[in-house]
């Protein structure tokens, strides 16, 4: 179904792939998944964001901030933010000589920026000294497009923004429970990862509600790998399904069929 794929930078020695957006909602430093969109070629991400938006909006949450990766760094997705009024952090893109030169010189500091003449939004311009990390030396100088109301400083944008890096990490343990096919059949592969996704609801809520330990400060996390909360929902379903070891056979077996 070529209609399902979706088209774009060579990954993994392809252009072509199934591609998901997912909305996340961050609660009690918990991530549970509330949307799964599968991307077609021709989608762009204000489409999935004016999407997601809207079910947000129609959603009994207190939203605190949206935040979204550098994908969705362009007027048209920052403009809708504002007309869906919510706060929001998300990295800037190197985008034109101007916001080049705010990032090439000076430290710590909050700038007004403007994409296309379109929309102006403030931009905090966090610096850190590398110091050795990844090899590197010097100051780096991240900028993150923020309006938000607990947002004052560019540290405060990077630490925000630092807690949505756990998002990544649901992709790599949806991987542990995802079902492979051959099938082609673009609705069968979007079940069997909004299932392996719906398995980590389960399994943060389930871990925190009757595994975690009750105390003060906080729950007591105890060790519940979602390894072995994957193999125990398969050991359950093969006893509630039964397993079927013999079938009844139209001849007698000869000595090939024992040993």
């Amino acid at each position: 179904e070529t209609e399902a794929l979706y088209f774009s930078q060579a990954k993994r020695g392809t252009t072509t792939f199934h591609a998901y957006a997912t909305l996340y909602a961050r609660v009690r430093n918990k991530r549970y998944t509330l949307a799964v969109r599968q991307l077609v070629a021709g989608d762009t991400t204000s489409d999935v964001l004016a999407e997601f938006l809207e079910l947000l909006d129609g959603l009994d949450l207190g939203v605190k901030a949206v935040y979204l990766d550098r994908g969705f760094y362009n007027s048209t997705c920052l403009g809708l933010l504002y007309a869906h009024n919510y706060a929001y952090v998300m990295p800037i893109v190197k985008w034109g000589e101007t916001i080049q030169n705010e990032l090439s010189r000076g430290w710590s500091r909050e700038i007004e920026h403007d994409l296309a003449g379109e929309v102006t939004f403030p931009v905090f311009i966090d610096c850190v000294y590398q110091q050795g990390r990844y090899d590197e030396h010097g100051v780096a100088r991240h900028g993150y497009a923020a309006d938000a109301p607990f947002i004052d400083t560019p540290r405060d944008a990077r630490e925000h923004y630092s807690k949505r890096f756990g998002i990544e990490s649901s992709y790599r343990l949806a991987k542990q429970s995802l079902a492979f096919t051959s099938s082609q059949d673009a609705g069968l592969r979007l079940v069997m990862f909004v299932v392996s996704l719906l398995l980590q609801n389960s399994w943060r809520y389930l871990h925190w509600k009757y595994v975690a330990a009750p105390r003060r400060g906080g729950r007591r996390l105890w060790n519940w790998s979602f390894t072995e909360f994957c193999e125990m929902v398969l050991r359950a379903a093969w006893t509630a399904l039964g397993v079927r070891r013999a079938v009844p056979a139209n001849q007698s077996l000869d000595d090939r069929f024992f040993r």
